[in-house]
Formats: C-alpha cells, sequence, structure tokens
C-alpha cells in the first residue's frame, strides 16, 4: 500500500496508468475515498497517468487530530506532488474535492495545467447544518447519517436501477472513520471562498449535476461568473455526477483536458 509520508501526515495513493502519459490527479469527496472514481478509471488511462489519493482522515491516509481546513487539505496535495517528484499536473475533484481545487488554483497555481471542479461551491451549508450533522455521527456513528447523505448524492431513479452500485458508495460512507469525518466536516463547514475565486489564474471547467441538492447548478454558475475564463457543463444527476451520470461527465471532462 504506497503511503506518502508529508510532515504530519501519511497520504495513501494509488498509480494507474502508463508511465509516460500526463497526471491527472483526483480528489475524492467528504466520506468517500479514491475507489469513488472506479467509473473513470477505463476511460482515463487512455489519455492520463491517474494518481488517485485519499484525502487525510480518509480511506487508507492517517486520521491525524481535527478538525481540519480546506487549506490544510489543499497543502496536502501539493506536498504529495513533491514526494512524488511532480511538478505540473491536472487535477479533478469532486465536493470537498472540488473545494481543494478552487483552493489550488487560487494559491498554488504554477503546480497545475487546468482544473476540474465538481458538483461544489465556494461556501457550502451553514455552520449549523454542518455542526448538527458532526453531532449526530459522534452520538450515532456513521451509520446514523448515511442513509440521508445517500439521498443527496443519487436521484431515486438512480437507487432504484442502480441498486449494486449505490449499496457500494452506502457501504464507503458507512465504513468512512467517524474522526476523520467529522474533522472534515469542520474543514467543509469553515470554508467561504466567494471572495478569492477571481484569484484562479488556472483554466477550470465547472461540472454540475442538474438535480444535485449539496451544490445546486446556480452554485455551479456563480463559480463560473466568478473565476476568470471558467467554462460550464451540466449533467443530469445529483451530487455524485462521475458515477451516476458516468458516460456524459466523461465526456464533459476529457473534452476539457484534452482540449
Amino acid at each position: 500500500m504506497p503511503l506518502a509520508k508529508l510532515p504530519d501526515v501519511q497520504i495513501h495513493y494509488e498509480w494507474t496508468g502508463a508511465g509516460h502519459l500526463p497526471v491527472l490527479v483526483f480528489s475524492n469527496s467528504l466520506g468517500t475515498n479514491l475507489r469513488m472514481w472506479d467509473s473513470q478509471v477505463e476511460e482515463f488511462t487512455k489519455h492520463f497517468r491517474l494518481l488517485r489519493y485519499d484525502t487525510r482522515g480518509h480511506g487508507q491516509s492517517q486520521v491525524t487530530p481535527g478538525p481540519y481546513s480546506i487549506e490544510q487539505l489543499s497543502w496536502d496535495v501539493v506536498r504529495l506532488l513533491d514526494a512524488l517528484q511532480l511538478d505540473r499536473v491536472y487535477f479533478c475533484g469532486l465536493s470537498m474535492g472540488g473545494m481543494t481545487g478552487m483552493f489550488l488554483g487560487a494559491n498554488a497555481p504554477n503546480r497545475f495545467h487546468k482544473l476540474v471542479l465538481c458538483n461544489t461551491a465556494a461556501k457550502i451549508g451553514t455552520a449549523e447544518s454542518w455542526n448538527t450533522r458532526i453531532q449526530t455521527v459522534q452520538s450515532g456513528g456513521m451509520k446514523a447519517v448515511a442513509g440521508t447523505v445517500i439521498e443527496r448524492w443519487f436521484t431515486p431513479g438512480f437507487c432504484s436501477s442502480h441498486p449494486a452500485e449505490t449499496r457500494a458508495v452506502l457501504a464507503m460512507l458507512e465504513t468512512a472513520n467517524p474522526q476523520g469525518y467529522i474533522a472534515n466536516c469542520a474543514a467543509v463547514r469553515d470554508m467561504d471562498q466567494r471572495k478569492s475565486l477571481g484569484n484562479i489564474r488556472v483554466p477550470c471547467l465547472v461540472l454540475t449535476g442538474t438535480h444535485d441538492p449539496a451544490t445546486t447548478p446556480a452554485e455551479a454558475r456563480f463559480l463560473v461568473e466568478s473565476i476568470p475564463g471558467a467554462t460550464y457543463a451540466e449533467v443530469s444527476a445529483a451530487h455524485l455526477s462521475n458515477i451516476e451520470a458516468r458516460g456524459d461527465f466523461n465526456r464533459h471532462v476529457l473534452q476539457f483536458l484534452l482540449a
């Protein structure tokens, strides 16, 4: 199991694809791990060498004491690139991974060729809603929130027509480390990048799901209007658009990255 030993955390990562291809980093959403990108591997490895990693507190990465911040999670990415001796890469993050991408675009633009910000927003939810979720996990564990979260991640139609895929993602969420999840909830709760979007100097694609209740198309359009030169794409999906609308997601993202 490859682990990058960074100054204050060990980050689990995985390589897929041919070594001569340009590197594309995938960054997971809150409560998932690098397996959330399995639907992208077959198509994307035709063009890129994929570097998938588990965000601090997730998957097989170390759970360090919380709370975390988006700034902290973002510098983890830069330090991972340093540890792997990677100068510039392409980046695709969803939800919390997209927030990480926004920070990187504004604060480490020289390390990235292009950014894809999926199903994300400059500010998500209210402090009250995040504190309630944190308290629910503290008292009842991950299973206490998993069902409600899945209802926001996929449309009812997808859940009924793709039960195996839905169950796999539910299992990912239910087995997430509660302390790592809580620490990352705090990072999302405390993040507000609305005033720094204009500082992003990396070509960006903002991709959203028509039926996403967590990060709506309106919030995606705000990103496009605020980030210089950003482009917009929308697919018929809820929050985990890379799984629910895999074909359209892959097409939009590859079209942007390869242009």
